[in-house]
C-alpha cells in the first residue's frame, strides 16, 4: 500500500472544528504575530520576555487575547465565520505592516486619512515587502481558514456554548489583569495611547468613531462666517488691485528647512530673496485632513473642534463675502472642504507631460496654473496653492532630476531598504525642489507691477524620517514629536503691498522670533488684506502690531 505523499495528505486535510475553536486560533494569532508594535511600545527594547516584564506581559496577553476573543465570538455565525475571520486577518495584517514599517498609529484621525487616500497615493504605498508581509500574515491565513469545516450544533446549544464561552473568556481576562493590577495599571498608565496599536480593536473602534462622525456631521449649508465682513478703504492714491497667494506645502518640517535654520541650505533661492521667516510655526495637526482645514478655520488649535470646523465655512469663504475674488489650485488630495462652492481647480495627473507622469505633476504646474488663473481674473484675488510638496514614502518622485543634489538618494518606496541618510537626501531635495517653485511664483509676482502681490507660505504639518523608529506623519496630536508638528511659514510682501497695507517689515521680522502657529493664518490673511469682521480677533494678527494704520474714509 503506498503511502500519501505530504502534497496529498495536506491536499485531503479538512480539519472540522467549532466556531470557538477558530475564533480563539485568530485570537492568539493577532496576539502573537500581529501586535508586535503594541509589545514593542509597551515595553521598549528591552521586550516582553525580559525579567522584569514577563508578568505584566502575560497579564496583558492573556486580556487581550481573551477580549478579542469575546468580541470576535459575538460577531460571527457558523456560516459567516470564515469570510468574517479571513477579511480581518487581511485588515490586520495590512495594519501590522503600517504600525510596523512606519510607526503609525491607527486612531480616527489615521483611519479618515486612510479612506480619503486618492489612488496614486495608495499605489506608491503598494512595496515588494507589502506583498511578502501580506502573503504569509493574509494569504496563507486566508488560505488555512478556507480548509477548515465548521462543526454544525443545534441552535440552542450553540447559544448556550457561546454564551458560556464569551462569559468564560470575560472572567479569565478580569483575572488575569487582576492578579498583576498594580504593575499592569503602571504600565497602561503610561502608554495610554497604546490603544490605537492594538490591533484589530484601533482599526474597528475608529472606523465606528469615523462612521459616528460621518453621521453626526450637520446637513445642510456651512454656519456662516464672518457675515458682516468687509473691505476697509483709506485715502490716498488709487489702490492697485491686490493679489495675495497661499501657498500650503505638504510635509515639510521646520528641522530641514534652510530658512528655519537647518544646517544645508535647500533654500537658497528664496533666501535670496529675503522674505520674512517664521522657523518654528506649530501645526493644527500631524495629517492634512486636520490641519488644511483647521488653518483655514477662525478656532484653530487652541479651541479645536473637528465638527464644529467641518460644518462652517472657512477663510475663503470670509473673503468672497468681503468682494475678493478666490480660487484655490490643487496638486494634492483636494481641499477638505475649504473651498467648497469656491472656483478652483485640481490638477490631473495628465496636465503636462513635462510635469506629470500621468499619476501626478510636480509642483512646477502649480506656477503655471497661477499664471493662467490670474490673467483670466481682475479685481482683488487671493489664490491658493495646494503643493504635492514632500509627500511620502516616493521623497524621489517630488522633484524632476536636475534638483537631485544632495546624495545618495532613497529611490524605493519601501524606507525600510534606505539607509537614514539616503532618506534625508531624498527629502531634502524635495524641499529643495519647493524652494525653487516658491521662489519662481514670488519672482512672477514682483513682476507684475500692476498688482499690490504677495504670498504667504505654510506647510500643513512635518514628518518623521526615521526618528525612534517613526516615519511619515499622523501620529496622534499629544504625542506626536516636533518633526510633525514644527513647519516653516514664510511672507513676501512686494514694496507696494507693503506699502499699501501700512505694513512695517522691519517690525513684522522682528515679530517672526516669536511663537506663531496655524492658528494665526485665518486672522493674518484678514488683516494683512483689511477684511474687517467680527470674526477676526486682532490678537491673533501677526501684522498687527506691525501696521502703519492710515485714515479711512470708506467700508466697502
Amino acid at each position: 500500500m503506498t503511502t500519501p505523499s505530504l502534497l496529498t495528505r495536506l491536499a485531503r486535510w479538512r480539519p472540522v472544528l467549532p466556531v470557538e475553536a477558530l475564533v480563539l486560533a485568530t485570537a492568539l494569532a493577532f496576539s502573537v504575530f500581529y501586535n508586535h508594535a503594541a509589545w514593542q511600545r509597551l515595553f521598549g527594547d528591552a521586550g516582553p520576555l525580559a525579567p522584569g516584564n514577563r508578568a505584566v506581559f502575560a497579564a496583558l496577553f492573556v486580556g487581550v487575547t481573551a477580549i478579542q476573543f469575546a468580541v470576535l465570538s459575538l460577531l460571527v455565525t457558523r456560516r459567516t465565520v470564515r469570510p468574517v475571520l479571513a477579511l480581518l486577518v487581511t485588515c490586520t495584517a495590512f495594519a501590522s505592516f503600517f504600525m510596523d514599517h512606519f510607526g503609525a498609529f491607527l486612531d480616527a484621525d489615521m483611519l479618515r486619512n486612510v479612506l480619503h487616500t486618492d489612488p496614486p497615493e495608495a499605489r506608491e504605498l503598494l512595496t515588494p515587502d507589502l506583498g511578502l508581509h501580506l502573503l504569509l500574515y493574509a494569504v496563507l491565513p486566508a488560505l488555512l481558514l478556507a480548509r477548515v469545516r465548521v462543526a454544525a450544533r443545534p441552535p440552542l446549544r450553540a447559544l448556550g456554548l457561546r454564551a458560556a464561552a464569551v462569559a468564560g473568556a470575560l472572567v479569565v481576562a478580569a483575572a488575569a489583569v487582576f492578579l498583576q493590577f498594580r504593575d499592569v495599571a503602571t504600565v497602561v498608565r503610561g502608554h495610554r495611547d497604546v490603544r490605537h496599536l492594538v490591533t484589530p480593536a484601533n482599526y474597528l473602534v475608529s472606523l465606528a468613531k469615523v462612521g459616528r462622525d460621518a453621521n453626526a456631521a450637520p446637513a445642510g449649508p456651512r454656519v456662516v462666517v464672518g457675515a458682516d465682513a468687509h473691505r476697509v478703504v483709506r485715502t490716498g492714491p488709487a489702490r492697485k488691485p491686490r493679489l495675495l497667494v497661499l501657498a500650503i506645502g505638504e510635509t515639510v518640517r521646520s528641522a530641514n528647512f534652510g530658512l528655519s535654520g537647518y544646517a544645508r541650505q535647500d533654500t537658497p533661492e528664496l533666501a535670496r530673496l529675503d522674505p520674512v521667516v517664521f522657523p518654528r510655526v506649530h501645526a493644527c495637526g500631524t495629517s492634512t485632513e486636520v490641519s488644511v482645514p483647521c488653518m483655514f478655520a477662525p478656532v484653530g488649535r487652541r479651541d479645536y473642534d473637528e465638527e464644529r470646523i467641518a460644518g462652517q465655512e472657512s477663510l475663503l469663504h470670509v473673503l468672497a463675502r468681503a468682494g475678493y475674488g478666490v480660487a484655490w489650485i490643487d496638486n494634492q488630495s483636494g481641499c477638505k472642504g475649504v473651498c467648497d462652492g469656491l472656483p478652483g481647480e485640481r490638477i490631473g495627473g495628465g496636465a503636462d507631460p513635462l510635469l506629470c507622469d500621468g499619476e501626478r505633476c510636480l509642483d512646477g504646474i502649480l506656477r503655471r496654473r497661477l499664471a493662467a488663473t490670474v490673467a483670466a481674473r481682475r479685481g482683488d484675488l487671493v489664490v491658493v496653492l495646494h503643493m504635492l510638496g514632500n509627500h511620502g514614502p516616493a521623497y524621489s518622485r517630488r522633484y524632476p532630476p536636475e534638483f537631485r543634489r544632495f546624495t545618495p538618494t532613497c529611490e524605493s518606496l519601501d524606507l525600510g531598504t534606505c539607509t537614514p541618510q539616503e532618506i534625508v537626501n531624498a527629502y531634502d531635495n524635495a524641499v529643495l525642489y519647493t524652494d525653487h517653485v516658491l521662489a519662481g511664483v514670488v519672482r512672477d509676482l514682483a513682476g507684475m507691477t500692476d498688482r499690490e502681490t504677495g504670498l504667504i507660505y505654510v506647510s500643513d504639518h512635518g514628518e518623521s524620517l526615521g526618528e525612534k523608529g517613526i516615519y511619515l506623519h499622523g501620529l496622534p496630536y499629544r504625542i506626536a514629536p516636533a518633526e510633525q508638528v514644527e513647519v516653516p511659514m514664510v511672507m513676501w510682501l512686494s514694496p507696494a503691498l507693503a506699502q499699501g497695507a501700512g505694513v512695517d517689515l522691519g517690525c513684522l521680522r522682528a515679530r517672526a522670533r516669536e511663537p506663531a502657529a496655524h492658528d494665526h493664518l485665518f486672522h493674518s490673511v484678514l488683516g494683512l488684506l483689511e477684511v474687517e469682521t467680527s470674526a477676526r480677533e486682532p490678537g491673533l494678527d501677526l501684522f498687527g502690531g506691525c501696521r502703519r494704520q492710515g485714515p479711512v474714509v470708506a467700508s466697502s
